[in-house]
């Protein structure tokens, strides 16, 4: 298995206009927003006018237009100084006339030799604005490799030593010591003194951590005056850094004291260089930040800063930086053939998760794209999403508006587009409405999923996965039962089946439609109160683009008949969700709004469970991915007890709820939890239970 990151999808592809303006290339298009040497094309007129300082950037402008000319006349006129000024240091300025004939002499010689070892080794090329440890050697090597030419040169002309040696040698040290210095001076220039030439209103910002990455993030600050920022100090956890200069800059105080640092320093924004720091360091800074009323941004990709890339883009703080998921690291290689050339089928592909199953689906070439959904709104926008990208891909896109409770709708499909691949992601799934409706959530989610199941073995596909939910483990919902009756009548349908049916189990994921983010966003934009069920209430959570990249590799993996259960790391309090979204959005609780705790709905569980008692986990050969081994139900026994479901169905609900629960395990009413409302914590207080939760991967 070759591990890899999974292509681009198409919503990783959109970029908005402020981050293509802090974007700087190597290209034409970069040279038109930065021009030589970095600096900008058209320096604003009222500061151009309003110093001697920016006339002077402006007339550096114009002069490095024509660079290279002007380079190699800066390197004649260095060399030919350099030489005649070796004279005047190796005679103490007192020199002979037959010395100084001498000079004159070989001064064209001598000049050209370099500057011919120069330009073939490529010395004067670079941007000095960059000159680095690597360029000092490399003019170390190109001054040497002249000297060498001007020994050999001498002995073949003169057949002896007529060029004093010493003379030579002191050249070559005055070559290193000169253009080497000018190249420094240039780059020193540069970071410490053309940013507060670019504009007089350029952004004060503090970086944090006084480390590599944050390092990195001040040089490429610096070097890209396009982004009008100036770093005025870095702030450290480290008491011992406080004083300490890096990279030119100072360490200037502790995290702890942003606020009062900022304001001495006069920066309104603080940056931080992600992922290197913690979940309790992000916590307390966004306190802080708000409390100062500082802005708090984030840069993400920092390895890239490591290795020399000059495009940056700081962004707002969201909170998947809070819950800290790595990258989901796949085997391409297995994804790749099981869906290149391929057609791929996605029923409910409007939602939120068969959606970006198509997007992801997309980046690896299926020859056909089957996308069905009863909501023909949200297949309209998909499809107008998609349609540009599939066409540069060569993939077709098929929208088909089906209900998967409609079995010769969804049989004619599957004859039509002889699907190789399934992925089964309609559903119904808000708990509290499920358990007013449950005939509908049966029909929809348990027979709906044995209708597409049926017909995809029937059609002889290679694979079919269904989407799940942790709800079905235990369930205390109606959704979790019919969710579970589904999962066990998949499991089921593998035996004996040439179709490999597979199902993914994971809990919930960010931004979803209905989910518990936006809820909190929208409550938040209207002033609050932000409303929690219950405060000790938790929950999983994962990022949509994480939870479907790991159900194309579970179909990947999967050889027929397993459940396979996504790593959803630790799970998160959702009282501690609520506060974090209100500090994002610049509030303070208790003061700006309020969190009220309304108690569980009816269905609704304390906490949700991954794997039953009588499910064994196993581990699989990707490291997020685990199989939940459970002894399959007889395919005769579930379809008696699905002709009695179907009765009931038609009957009253509570008919139906009182069915579930003697056909699923495990399945009962959610035990009466009392809801204690806890007292206002004090600021200290909460910044220790930040660092609690923090320290377990919230």
């Amino acid at each position: 298995m070759v591990p890899t990151s999974l292509p681009h999808s198409a919503s990783s592809v959109k970029s908005s206009k402020s981050d293509q303006a802090s974007e700087v290339g190597s290209g034409s298009d970069s040279e038109a927003a930065i021009g030589a040497q970095g600096f900008p094309r058209e320096a604003d007129p009222d500061a151009r006018s309003g110093t001697v300082w920016h006339r002077f950037a402006h007339l550096l402008h114009v002069v490095l237009r024509h660079r290279v000319p002007i380079l190699i006349l800066f390197h004649i006129l260095a060399f030919a100084g350099i030489y005649l000024l070796s004279y005047l240091i190796r005679f103490d300025g007192n020199i002979p006339a037959s010395a100084t004939a001498l000079a004159w002499k070989t001064l064209p010689l001598v000049v050209a030799l370099k500057l011919a070892v120069f330009l073939v080794m490529g010395s004067h090329r670079g941007w000095w604005q960059y000159a680095s440890f690597a360029d000092l050697i490399a003019l170390f090597e190109a001054a040497t490799f002249g000297m060498i030419a001007i020994l050999v040169t001498d002995m073949i002309f003169w057949s002896g030593f007529q060029i004093p040696r010493s003379i030579i040698v002191l050249d070559w040290a005055g070559t290193l010591l000169i253009v080497g210095g000018i190249r420094g001076s240039t780059r020193l220039f540069r970071e410490r003194y053309y940013p507060m030439l670019s504009t007089q209103r350029a952004k004060r910002v503090l970086v944090v951590g006084a480390s590599e990455s944050g390092v990195a993030l001040a040089r490429a600050i610096q070097s890209q005056a396009s982004l009008g920022m100036q770093v005025v100090g870095f702030i450290d956890a480290d008491p011992n850094l406080t004083g300490r200069k890096l990279a030119g800059i100072k360490v200037v105080g502790r995290t702890e004291k942003v606020g009062l640092l900022a304001a001495r320093f006069k920066a309104g924004t603080v940056l931080v260089p992600t992922p290197t720091a913690s979940i309790a360091e992000l916590r307390a800074l966004i306190a802080d930040c708000n409390s100062a009323g500082l802005k708090i941004q984030v840069v993400p990709g920092f390895h890239a800063l490591l290795d020399g890339s000059l495009s940056i883009r700081p962004r707002d703080v969201d909170i998947h930086d809070l819950l800290c998921r790595e990258p989901v690291q796949l085997d391409g290689e297995s994804i790749g053939r099981l869906i290149r050339g391929r057609v791929v089928l996605v029923t409910g592909a409007a939602g939120s998760i068969g959606s970006e199953i198509c997007r992801q689906a997309l980046a690896f070439r299926p020859e056909r794209l089957v996308m069905l959904d009863h909501h023909e709104n949200g297949l309209f926008f998909l499809e107008r999403e998609l349609a540009p990208l599939a066409a540069g891909s060569g993939t077709e896109i098929v929208i088909r508006v089906a209900d998967i409770t409609d079995a010769h709708r969804v049989r004619t499909q599957f004859e039509r587009y002889r699907p190789a691949l399934v992925f089964h992601a309609a559903a119904h799934k808000h708990v509290p409405m499920m358990e007013a409706n449950p005939g509908e959530a049966v029909k929809n989610n348990t027979f709906g999923t044995r209708t597409v199941a049926d017909e995809a073995v029937r059609a002889g596909v290679e694979a079919f996965v269904m989407i799940s939910t942790d709800k079905a483990v235990n369930p205390t919902s109606v959704m979790g039962a019919t969710k579970r009756l589904a999962e066990m009548y998949v499991q089921s349908l593998s035996t004996g089946s040439t179709t490999r049916l597979v199902t993914v189990r994971f809990g919930n994921v960010l931004g979803s439609n209905g989910s518990v983010i936006p809820v909190f966003k929208q409550q938040i934009a209207r002033g609050g109160p932000v409303t929690v069920t219950h405060p000790a209430m938790t929950r999983y959570f994962m990022t949509i683009s994480e939870a479907t990249q790991l159900v194309l590799q579970a179909a990947a993996l999967g050889r027929g008949g397993e459940i396979f259960v996504l790593d959803m790391g630790e799970p998160v309090r959702v009282h501690d969700l609520a506060r974090d979204l209100i500090r994002l959005s610049g509030l303070r609780e208790g003061q700006d709004i309020e969190i009220a705790f309304s108690g569980l709905r009816p269905g609704e569980k304390l906490y949700e469970e991954l794997y039953e008692e009588a499910e064994t986990r196993l581990a699989t050969p990707h490291p997020k991915i685990f199989s939940a081994q459970h002894r399959p139900c007889s395919p005769d026994r579930l379809k008696g007890q699905f002709e009695s479901l179907a009765r009931a169905v038609v009957g009253s609900s509570d008919d139906v709820i009182t069915l579930l629960k003697q056909l699923v395990p495990g399945y009962g009413t959610s035990p009466r939890v009392e809801l204690r409302v806890p007292d206002p914590e004090p600021a200290h207080s909460r910044r220790s239970q930040d660092h609690e939760v923090a320290s377990v991967g919230v």
